[in-house]
């Protein structure tokens, strides 16, 4: 067999994102097939620096908990930047204790490949594909054009329009222009053009992250959800003296925080304050004089866009592609539940939002869907892969919207999901984005004659693979909550093993073993996995799955989609070893 090849992990980065690509690290570093590759996890922290880390940091349940220290400063919780501008013995002291640092010019040292799981501004607009295009370093995903389409919202929207024909109401207002606008007249006018409720976002960031959704005809709840999309906040004299000393450290610890908060460093008229400890001192002194503090980020929007609410059922659907370069849509899947938009919370936090595939609708609306869908693939420049979300109204219309061309990647993310349906679990999903991204990255005809041997020691890889099977391990779990759990964490983590192949068995209450075929090891419980047992494929699912027959047999092989029993005697004939879910335990025979 050829050589690993070294696959650098690229996580964290300077975004609002960077916990959520913390997850997508920790999750391409643990199910990433370890036949063919070897990793190399690479944090990149908010002031630029690249660090190539130790494994066992990965598993902190945070980037705060272990970067810049693993304990709190100055009793809070806080990244790099908000200890301000560091000496060089300063930094090296803290990144050594998590890693060592490696130059840029040193990456190709390193590494074969970047794997970049990295979100929002300077990760999918291009720049980080713009540094590994000049370093010679091919890396995961589309390229800059479809990368820098990717994370402009504005841009998203026209594109669209192009694509499907689609007319969704929209505009945008400039940070200067609302600040000296008389805002009631501002207000009026949107909702005479564009309708209510209104839907207020940063144009440039991703996972929902500065959105606001206007429900009430009130100014102020406007004028709120502007600033929050300006990652801007006002504290007033009369509230701030009201506050205990512990509600004012848990007002900037939630200010501190970069999903639903500003972050820091901030602004107040001309100073920047970069501790949520020091910014509690000023406002203590600054509001004994001042009314009221203007507080905004240093990495704040210029303009905000304001969209017409779509209601509706809103979906999600991943798009991959063959050799050619021909584009393939995974089975749409629908965001369900007491929610009114997909927003941060509902995706990563809320347990009221569910996801079923596919969509509940007509077939024709399924097939409208991914017309439309691959379409909007083909214009915005995307390749390799992209998750592009949308709604079906009312009236049957189907309305896309903002493309990711960096999905989420954590096990429970969408595009994990939607593949496990056509037949790939992460770790087959993790090497076909390798694979095509190389593949794709021969197309640019830069650095060619390199990309095609590495291409050719991949596919030499996959094929010695194939004729040299994996020992067969049966993660064994019985009909509850908590081993159903602990078999899906366990299937994930032995997806990659170069000695084992895992294999869900059930232990049903009836006494009899059933193999499980993996898209229901995706399923979020185990009543939902009970209500899918036995239930027929889906049609729409089935012919996605005849669709992309051809490239799930290079990745993967022969897959199997139904459950079967597995008498005793087979049982210990053909599994090797077994991981017992009740026991949490492994067993070699």
């Amino acid at each position: 067999m050829s050589k690993k090849i070294k696959i650098g992990i690229f996580f964290g980065g300077p975004s609002r994102e960077r916990e959520i690509s913390f997850m997508g690290g920790r999750t391409a570093y643990e199910h990433i097939d370890r036949r063919y590759f070897e990793p190399v996890p690479i944090f990149v922290d908010s002031i630029g620096n690249f660090i190539k880390v130790e494994p066992e940091t990965l598993y902190e349940p945070d980037i705060r908990s272990f970067y810049p220290s693993r304990n709190q400063n100055n009793g809070f919780k806080v990244y790099i930047e908000s200890l301000g501008p560091l000496r060089d013995t300063q930094l090296y002291k803290l990144i050594y204790k998590i890693g060592s640092q490696i130059k840029i010019e040193e990456l190709k040292e390193h590494i074969d490949f970047a794997f970049v799981v990295m979100h929002g501004p300077y990760s999918e607009d291009g720049n980080i594909q713009g540094l590994m295009e000049w370093l010679n370093i091919p890396y995961m995903g589309p390229g800059i054009l479809g990368s820098g389409v990717g994370i402009d919202k504005p841009v998203q929207n026209k594109l669209m329009e192009l694509a499907t024909g689609q007319t969704k109401k929209y505009k945008t207002i400039s940070k200067d222009f609302w600040e000296n606008a008389d805002k009631s007249k501002v207000f009026s006018e949107l909702i005479q053009e564009l309708g209510f409720p209104l839907v207020v976002k940063a144009p440039h960031q991703g996972s929902s992250i500065g959105v606001a959704i206007v429900k009430k005809r009130s100014l102020e709840e406007f004028s709120k959800g502007m600033s929050q999309c300006f990652f801007e906040t006002k504290i007033s004299k009369k509230d701030w003296s009201k506050l205990t000393h512990r509600q004012k450290k848990n007002l900037m610890e939630k200010m501190s925080n970069l999903d639903e908060g500003i972050g820091f460093p901030v602004v107040i008229e001309d100073d920047t304050i970069y501790h949520p400890a020091e910014l509690l001192k000023y406002l203590d002194k600054y509001l004994i004089n001042q009314d009221f503090a203007i507080i905004s980020s240093t990495n704040a929007e210029d303009y905000v866009l304001i969209e017409e609410f779509i209601s509706g059922q809103e979906f999600s659907v991943g798009v991959i592609q063959d050799d050619s370069g021909k584009a393939f849509a995974l089975p749409p899947a629908e965001v369900y539940g007491e929610i009114q938009t997909f927003d941060f919370k509902s995706k990563y936090k809320s347990s009221v939002s569910k996801k079923r595939i596919p969509v509940e609708t007509s077939n024709h609306n399924l097939d409208v869907i991914h017309e439309k869908i691959l379409k909007a693939f083909e214009i915005t420049g995307m390749s390799v892969i992209s998750r592009i979300d949308g709604f079906i109204t009312p009236e049957d219309e189907v309305l896309l919207h903002d493309p990711n061309t960096i999905p989420g990647m954590s096990p429970a993310s969408f595009i994990f999901k939607q593949m496990a349906e056509i037949g790939f679990n992460i770790t087959d999903a993790i090497t076909y984005l390798i694979r095509q991204s190389v593949r794709e990255r021969i197309r640019s005809g830069k650095n060619i004659k390199s990309l095609r041997d590495l291409l050719k020691s991949i596919d030499e890889m996959i094929m010695t693979a194939k004729q040299n099977p994996r020992k067969k391990l049966a993660v064994l779990f019985g009909e509850n909550e908590e081993e159903y759990s602990t078999a899906r964490k366990a299937y994930g983590k032995y997806g990659g093993n170069e000695e084992y192949e895992p294999v869900a068995i059930c232990a049903a209450k009836n006494g009899g073993k059933y193999r499980i075929p993996l898209n229901l090891m995706f399923k979020p419980d185990i009543m939902e996995f009970g209500m899918s047992i036995g239930k027929p494929k889906h049609p729409f699912i089935q012919k996605n799955i005849d669709q992309l027959a051809a490239i799930r047999e290079f990745y993967v092989g022969n897959v199997d989609f139904n459950v079967f029993r597995v008498s005793e005697d087979e049982f210990v004939r053909n599994y090797q070893a077994v991981y017992d879910c009740s026991k949490q335990n492994l067993e070699v025979r």
